[in-house]
């Protein structure tokens, strides 16, 4: 093999790993967003986030960055970033924002510790079966929701689904991961791109976003949760 083509493969690795790590850019963006209470914006960057990590492992794997840069860790890389944008934010937003009662340190504090025990957890994923093992700490997801509708009401609303999701965090079910899903795969990515498309919606439109586009926006969430446990149960010996 030529040294031209060892370059080239070994270039495109690397981009392939700072395009996983332009999640930091993303993080930071949203932190300052944050700080500036400007929670439209802390959700728009975190959607971003949420995009380049769901298709940044289709990069990686086609620039093989395993077996072209054996001494990087991509799996920690992404694991790092995902924690950041995944749940600290997240939680540090629904929490600075004020919409957990008091004390507000310690109900963060409780979902954060689950998660990222979570992510230490090496079974986690069952990756050829097309699961995550527990909630797979979707916290951007839920503070997008927490933002734009469940702010207006109790903050003890809010604490009820950080404790759910929590809960469920660390109960052995399993959750479609998407990418890797073994049946209706086409569902779970086409879903999943109508989602992000209204969610911009939902968030062009923020504080005034009208209740009936968030139901609608609840449906994919709604069958991706449903489908999972079907799909685990269904599954299972």
């Amino acid at each position: 093999m030529s040294t031209a083509r060892i370059d080239r493969r070994v270039l495109l690795a690397m981009l392939a790993h700072f395009y996983t790590a332009s999640g930091l850019l993303w993080a930071i963006l949203t932190a300052l967003a944050i700080a500036g209470r400007d929670y439209k914006w802390a959700c728009f960057w975190m959607m971003i986030a949420l995009i380049v990590d769901s298709t940044d492992g289709v990069l990686a794997r086609r620039a093989q960055v395993k077996e072209t840069l054996p001494g990087i860790d991509g799996r920690k890389l992404d694991d790092i970033i995902d924690y950041l944008n995944y749940s600290f934010l997240p939680l540090l937003m629904i929490g600075w924002a004020g919409w957990l009662p008091e004390p507000r340190v310690l109900w963060m504090l409780i979902p954060l510790l689950a998660s990222i025990f979570a992510f230490c957890n090496r079974q986690a994923k069952e990756e050829n079966a097309g699961f995550f093992v527990g909630f797979p700490s979707y916290w951007n997801v839920v503070s997008i929701y927490v933002a734009v509708w469940l702010s207006k009401y109790s903050p003890n609303i809010t604490l009820f689904f950080i404790l759910l999701f929590t809960i469920m965090t660390v109960l052995p079910l399993r959750f479609v991961y998407p990418s890797h899903a073994r049946r209706w795969r086409a569902f779970f990515i086409g879903g999943a791109l109508v989602w992000v498309a209204v969610v911009f919606w939902m968030l062009a439109l923020y504080p005034s976003t009208p209740e009936s586009l968030i139901w609608l926006s609840l449906l994919y969430p709604a069958l991706y949760l449903g489908l999972s446990i079907y799909l685990d149960f269904s599954s299972r010996p």
